[in-house]
C-alpha cells in the first residue's frame, strides 16, 4: 500500500482506524461540495447580463449546475479509492508517487482546488474498473467502501501488486449487486465491471451495438455511456444533443432517475412512437399487415410516390420585367427539372432550388443581351408570379401524411407505385377497408405514423442528433430502425438489445440486418454473457427456451454467489397466486406479479379482496406499496427482487405465434433480482418441462 500525502490532515487521527479516516474524508468532501453548491449559488449575474435573454438563459445554466451539485443524502458521495505505485508520468500528470484518488459520482475538489473526489468518468479513475492481478495498472490497493444509506460503514481492500495475496470476490461488489431495489432504476456507477467499462468509455465517433442477455446490465451500460460520452465531449454534445429512445413510457419512468443521479440532467427521452408522432395514433394493424407497413420495401414505394407528384414541363416559363418579355423554353425547363431529379435530392429541397434554377437561366439570358443583373436581381425573378406558378404546376408541395392516406386508401395509387415491389396480396393486407376521409379523421396506427416520419424524411431532412441510445432494440421493424437512424445520421449510436427477447411478429433477426436498417453498417457489436442481475437457478430455467426461441445464442452465465429463490406450483385459483405475493412482502425489496394482459383485471380483483395495494408499471414503489402488477406486453426492461409469475401458458397463447409468446415468457421469466415463483393451474409449455 501506497504512503499517505506527507501534509495528510487526518494524520492526527488514529492510524490503526482505517474506517475512521475514511469517514472524516467523507465529512470533509460534503462540506466541500455545499462549499461549491453555496459559491454557485452566491454569484451576482446582474453586472454581466447584457439583456433579459441573457440573463434568463444565464440564471437557466446557474440553476443547472446547482442542481448537479446536490448532495444526495441516500447517495453515497464516493464509492471506492486508488493508491498509486508510482508517479504515472507525462501522459497521467494526475498522479504522483503514493497519490490516492477517491472515486465518485461527480468531481469535488477542497477551497484550493485540489481534487477530494474524482469523477469516475475521468481517465484516472479507469483503473479502478479494470485493474486486475493480471494487469494492475501500477495501482498499489484498491479499496471499495459499504454504506448504509449514506453512511460509511465497511470498506474492503484489494492490494493489486501483491503476488502473496489470492484473488478473491468482491463482497461488496455482491452486496451492492444483489441490494433490495424499492423505487426506480439505480446506476451501477460502484460495481461497473472490466468489460462493461470498454463499451462505456468507447469513442463518440463510432456506433456500437451491445447484445446482452437478462441481467448483464446491457440498459445501465448505454445509460452510463451517455454519461461518459457527456463528460468526455460536453461542448459537442451541448450543441448537438442527445436521446435515450426506450420502448415504452413505463419503461422510461423506470429509468429516468439514472441519469440526473450521475449529474446529467439533460438528456431528452422519448419512445419511437414519440419520434414519429406527426398524426393522432388511435388505429392499430393486424399483424400481418404491420409486418408489411414495417418491411424497408416500404421506403421504395414511399419514395416512387412522393416523385411521382414531379410532372416534366410541356410549356415555356415567361418573365416580364419592365418593358422586357424573358422566355425559358420547355426543353430547357426539362433538363432543369431532371437535373434536379436525377441528383435525388430531397423533394422539399429540389422545390426550393426549382425557382432559383428558372431565375438563373433568365439572368443568362440577361447577361447575352449587355445586362449586368446581381444577386438581387435573380431573387426577385425567382419570386415572379410566372416562375411560381410554374413551380407549383411543376413540382408541387406534398403533404406526407395526405402521401400516405391515399397509398393506404387508393387501391390503383398503390399498384402505380407499389409494382415490383409489393405483391398483389402484399398490397391488398395493407389498403384500409374504409378509408378515412381525411388526415384528421383517420385512425392511424403506429406502423402508419412511421410511414408518415419517411415520408416527411423525404420531403425535408430530419434533424440529426449527436447520440442515440436504442434499447430493446431487438423488437424495432425495419422502418422504425429508419426512424431512428435518420435522428443520428451525423452523430453515433449505441444499440442495446437481446435477439432472444424480440417479442414482436417483426423482431429482428439478426443485428447486421438491424444495423444496416439503421444506417450504421460499421458498428461494432459486443455480447455481454455475465448476468449479475438474474440468480442461478431462475437463468438456468429460463435459458431451457433458449434453443425455440434464438438458436446458436450464447446463455447468460449467473455471476451471482447467492442461487436466489426459484420454486414451481400448481395452483387451483387466483387466491393462491395472491397467497404467494403475500409471502415475497415479508421479504425485504420490491415484488412484480406478472400476468397474460388478459388476466390482470382478475388479479386486480383478488388482490384487492386480499387487502393488498399494489401499483402499475412505470408508478415507484415504496416501502409502504412495493406491489407491482404488470401485463406480461408491459415487463420488458423492468426488474424486482422477487416476482410471481402467473400462468406461463396464458403469456405464450396471447401471443399471434408460438415463437413469439415463448420470448414472450422468457423475459418474463428473467425479471427477478432475488427469486422467483412460478404459479400455474393450466400445463406448463412442453419447452420448460
Amino acid at each position: 500500500m501506497s504512503t499517505p500525502p506527507v501534509d495528510d490532515p487526518l494524520d492526527s487521527l488514529d492510524p490503526l482506524d482505517p474506517l475512521s479516516r475514511e469517514r472524516a474524508h467523507l465529512a470533509r468532501s460534503r462540506a466541500a461540495l455545499r462549499a461549491m453548491r453555496e459559491d454557485v449559488e452566491s454569484l451576482d449575474i446582474r453586472d454581466v447580463t447584457a439583456n433579459w435573454v441573457n440573463k434568463e438563459a444565464l440564471t437557466h445554466q446557474i440553476d443547472e449546475r446547482i442542481r448537479a451539485l446536490a448532495d444526495l443524502a441516500h447517495t453515497p458521495l464516493f464509492f471506492g479509492r486508488l493508491d498509486y505505485l508510482h508517479e504515472p508520468g507525462a501522459e497521467q500528470a494526475e498522479g504522483a508517487d503514493g497519490e490516492r484518488f477517491y472515486i465518485g459520482r461527480r468531481h469535488v475538489h477542497d477551497s484550493d482546488g485540489d481534487p477530494m473526489v474524482i469523477d469516475w468518468r475521468a481517465p484516472v479513475s479507469q483503473p479502478f474498473y479494470r485493474a486486475s492481478k493480471k494487469d494492475p495498472m501500477d495501482m498499489a490497493l484498491r479499496r471499495r467502501f459499504g454504506y448504509t444509506g449514506g453512511d460509511l460503514t465497511a470498506y474492503e481492500d484489494e492490494h493489486l501488486s501483491d503476488p502473496t495475496e489470492v484473488a478473491a470476490t468482491s463482497k461488496l461488489l455482491q452486496q451492492e449487486i444483489e441490494r433490495p431495489r424499492v423505487g426506480p432504476m439505480r446506476d451501477i456507477v460502484a460495481t461497473i465491471q472490466p468489460e462493461q467499462d470498454e463499451i462505456v468509455r468507447s469513442g463518440l465517433g463510432g456506433t456500437v451495438c451491445v447484445q446482452g442477455g437478462p441481467g448483464t446490465g446491457k440498459t445501465a451500460v448505454g445509460l452510463h455511456r451517455v454519461a461518459y460520452l457527456l463528460y468526455a465531449h460536453r461542448e459537442r454534445l451541448a450543441r448537438t444533443g442527445t436521446l435515450v429512445i426506450g420502448p415504452n413510457t413505463s419503461f422510461l419512468h423506470y429509468i429516468e432517475q439514472v441519469l440526473p443521479a450521475l449529474g446529467e440532467l439533460e438528456v431528452k427521452q422519448a419512445t419511437v412512437d414519440d419520434l414519429v408522432a406527426h398524426v393522432e395514433m388511435r388505429g392499430t394493424d393486424e399483424a400481418a399487415a404491420a409486418i408489411i407497413k414495417g418491411d424497408a420495401r416500404m421506403a421504395e414505394v414511399l419514395r416512387r410516390a412522393v416523385r411521382s407528384h414531379v410532372t416534366m414541363p410541356t410549356e415555356p416559363v415567361v418573365v416580364v420585367r419592365g418593358s422586357r418579355r424573358w422566355r425559358v423554353p420547355a426543353y430547357e425547363l426539362e433538363e432543369i427539372v431532371q437535373e434536379l431529379l436525377d441528383r435525388d435530392i430531397r423533394y422539399g429541397a429540389a422545390r426550393e432550388a426549382l425557382p432559383q434554377r428558372i431565375a438563373h437561366a433568365v439572368l443568362v439570358q440577361m447577361e447575352r443581351s449587355g445586362e449586368a443583373p446581381d444577386d438581387r436581381v435573380q431573387d426577385a425573378v425567382a419570386r415572379n408570379a410566372a416562375v411560381k406558378a410554374a413551380v407549383k404546376a411543376i413540382w408541387p408541395p406534398v403533404d406526407p401524411a395526405k402521401l400516405v392516406l391515399r397509398l393506404l386508401s387508393d387501391a390503383d395509387f398503390l399498384a402505380a407505385h407499389a409494382d415490383g415491389i409489393l405483391s398483389g396480396d402484399e398490397q391488398k393486407t395493407i389498403l384500409w377497408a374504409k378509408p378515412a376521409r381525411s388526415t384528421k379523421s383517420a385512425k392511424w396506427s403506429a406502423a402508419d405514423a412511421v410511414l408518415i416520419d419517411e415520408a416527411t424524411d423525404l420531403v425535408q431532412r430530419t434533424h440529426s442528433l449527436g447520440h442515440v441510445v436504442l434499447d430493446e432494440a431487438q423488437d424495432l421493424s425495419p422502418m422504425q430502425y429508419r426512424a431512428v437512424g435518420r435522428r443520428c445520421t451525423t452523430g453515433s449510436a449505441t444499440v442495446l438489445g437481446d435477439l432472444a427477447q424480440g417479442t414482436t411478429p417483426w423482431a429482428t433477426r439478426s443485428w447486421d440486418e438491424a444495423l444496416a436498417h439503421l444506417g450504421k453498417r460499421d458498428a461494432v457489436v459486443e455480447e455481454l454473457t455475465a448476468g449479475f442481475r438474474v440468480p442461478t437457478d431462475v437463468i438456468t430455467y429460463a435459458s431451457r427456451l433458449l434453443p425455440h426461441i434464438a438458436p446458436g445464442l450464447a446463455p447468460v452465465t449467473s455471476v451471482r454467489e447467492n442461487p436466489g429463490f426459484f420454486e414451481v406450483r400448481t395452483t387451483a385459483g387466483d387466491t393462491e397466486v395472491v397467497g404467494a405475493c403475500g409471502e415475497l412482502l415479508r421479504q425485504e425489496g420490491s415484488v412484480g406479479l406478472i400476468a397474460a394482459d388478459a388476466r390482470i383485471p382478475a388479479l386486480a380483483g383478488a388482490l384487492t379482496a386480499a387487502g393488498i395495494t399494489y401499483l402499475g408499471p412505470g408508478e415507484e414503489t415504496t416501502h409502504e406499496t412495493r406491489l407491482t402488477l404488470v401485463p406480461a406486453s408491459l415487463a420488458k426492461g423492468l426488474e424486482y427482487d422477487y416476482v410471481v409469475l402467473d400462468e406461463p401458458r396464458a403469456v405464450v397463447d396471447a401471443e399471434p405465434d408460438e415463437r413469439t409468446g415463448l420470448r414472450r415468457l422468457y423475459v418474463s421469466l428473467t425479471r427477478a433480482v432475488s427469486g422467483l415463483i412460478v404459479t400455474h393451474a393450466a400445463p406448463l409449455p412442453h419447452q420448460l418441462t
